[in-house]
């Protein structure tokens, strides 16, 4: 009897040995077939799948955090730094060349360009073709306007067909921004206003480049399709570091070059990064 127990031991302790042998060893990795970096000689998951998610990026103006919509248009009146009475009538910007910087060094490089237009609601969001992978994200960066190499006369047909261009003899390429509208003069007589900007002018022939480019550091994480809000603060443009009185500039100055460098210093403050949710 004793001798039935050692073999039965001895037959369970050698199968015992034989199943150790034939374990697989363990190899970690992304085990979803549906994520970029499936890994199929992965057996246990490590959680570094990554993914394509859609993004949208929606525009908003504001006047000091107080929303601006097209609703506001000829009725709201707002008070610049100065002290100057305005309300707006239109407002129409151009962003180009959006990117979202990755913790690793790489980039998302979105290829479209947007022309925002408060009176067209379609006009004030984008969603890019370009899909932009999971992750850990540090920034964000954009134009306003279009660069040096982008802003080519009659280049393009929606903003041709939008009567978008900049003359040439300003300097040719593209508006950046359109706003007009009315404000109150010294005496109080309401008078027009058309806050155009674009290339300066220098003198005939001669022109500088006036588009301003942003990069924000915001540290986000993309797990799910993502959308990304760009704000513009309007009242900025009237301030930091130019104090803009409209009575001394309010119509014109597309061809004015002192205009269109005041509008360049106060550019950068003008832009901020809202929510960004999933």
């Amino acid at each position: 009897m004793k001798k039935l127990v050692l073999l039965l031991v001895m037959a369970v302790f050698a199968v015992s040995c034989g199943n150790d042998d034939d374990a697989q060893p363990e190899v970690l990795g992304c085990t979803d077939p549906s994520s970029l970096n499936y890994n199929s000689a992965a057996n246990t998951d490590d959680g570094s799948c990554i993914f394509n998610k859609n993004i949208t990026f929606n525009f908003t103006q504001n006047w000091d955090g107080q929303s601006v919509t097209n609703a506001d248009f000829n009725t709201t009146f707002y008070t610049n730094a100065f002290g100057n009475s305005l309300n707006i009538s239109k407002l129409r910007y151009l962003i180009s060349r959006i990117s979202l910087h990755k913790a690793d060094g790489s980039s998302v490089d979105f290829e479209e360009y947007k022309l925002i237009d408060l009176t067209d609601p379609a006009s004030l969001s984008l969603s890019p073709a370009i899909m932009a992978t999971t992750g850990d994200y540090t920034g964000i960066s954009f134009v306003y306007g279009f660069n040096e190499a982008d802003n080519n006369s009659g280049a393009y047909a929606d903003l041709n067909a939008a009567n978008w261009n900049w003359p040439d003899m300003l300097g040719g390429g593209y508006h950046f921004m359109q706003m007009e509208g009315m404000y109150d003069d010294i005496n109080g007589i309401p008078q027009p206003y058309a806050y155009h900007n674009g290339m300066a002018r220098v003198s005939p022939g001669v022109f500088e480049q006036n588009f301003i480019s942003f990069d924000f550091n915001q540290n986000f994480t993309i797990t799910n399709d993502a959308t990304i809000e760009i704000k513009m603060d309007i009242s900025e443009w009237y301030k930091n570091s130019y104090l803009w009185d409209l009575n001394v500039f309010d119509t014109d100055l597309m061809m004015n070059y002192e205009a269109q460098k005041h509008m360049n210093e106060n550019g950068p403050t003008v832009f901020s990064i809202g929510s960004i949710t999933q």
